[in-house]
């Protein structure tokens, strides 16, 4: 049985408590973390509401985890669509029933804003992340993220 989750909005003071989140999250992911570039897309993030949803995810009032969603555009995908960016739970707080609880919480968020499609990346080395969101609805595309990074190239 899960137990009851609620998400609520992170406010800007509360950055420091999700990038420790945040940093524990991209280590295991094996992401490299470019502390610089990932607080310019929250600060975009916590200035523009229009841009998505970056929200804690709490059991009994102490922070189990967080969500962040972002907007996209595809016309493959009919338009506007969600980007689940990025979906943590601390170890602790795993095999719950809460990241099926995130995953429905960002369905709904998306849907009750107008998005027919939800979409997120999932790491080959991790199965159990995949399971889950297989389980959840979610489909392999069979495609692969390929990534250029812009910054400090001349036009």
């Amino acid at each position: 049985m899960s137990a009851q989750m609620a998400l609520r909005p992170v406010q800007p003071d509360e950055l420091p408590r999700l990038f420790d989140m945040l940093r524990s999250f991209y280590a295991e992911e094996r992401i490299p973390l470019d502390e610089g570039r990932v607080r310019r897309g929250l600060d975009q993030l916590l200035a523009d509401p229009a841009l998505g949803a970056l929200l804690f995810a709490e059991v009994d009032s102490a922070c189990v985890g967080y969500l962040i969603l972002g907007w996209c555009f595809s016309i493959e995908q009919g338009g506007r669509h969600v980007l689940v960016d990025e979906l943590y739970l601390a170890p602790e707080a795993r095999g719950r029933g809460l990241g099926t609880a995130m995953l429905a919480a960002a369905c709904d968020w998306a849907r009750g804003q107008g998005a027919a499609v939800a979409r997120l990346e999932v790491n080959h080395h991790n199965p159990r992340a995949r399971t889950l969101y297989l389980r959840n609805g979610f489909r392999d595309d069979q495609r692969d993220i390929l990534t250029r990074v812009l910054e400090g190239e001349s036009a």
